[in-house]
């Protein structure tokens, strides 16, 4: 069970995160950065939290389900943080 994939995404108040289809993009005050989610993991957005979701527990969805939950994360703290 992926305990990174599982933790909810809050997204601050200053980014903005769109989602379409399998396409998101994060602007936030540093810059933009757009990215396409494997076609396994779902993303919803609801009341300023993203969720991603696994279909079933085979290892390449495992896998792809934390590492998923953490490039968007890493999206928002780019266009937050960016150095």
């Amino acid at each position: 069970m992926s305990r990174i994939g599982n933790k909810p995404i809050t997204v601050p108040d200053n980014v903005e995160v769109k989602l379409d289809g399998q396409h998101i993009t994060v602007k936030g005050p540093k810059g933009t950065l757009e990215r396409e989610i494997h076609e396994n993991m779902k993303v919803t957005l609801e009341d300023k939290v993203l969720k991603v979701v696994r279909p079933d527990d085979e290892p390449k969805n495992r896998s792809l389900h934390g590492l998923t939950r953490t490039l968007i994360n890493n999206m928002i703290e780019g266009t937050v943080n960016r150095f």
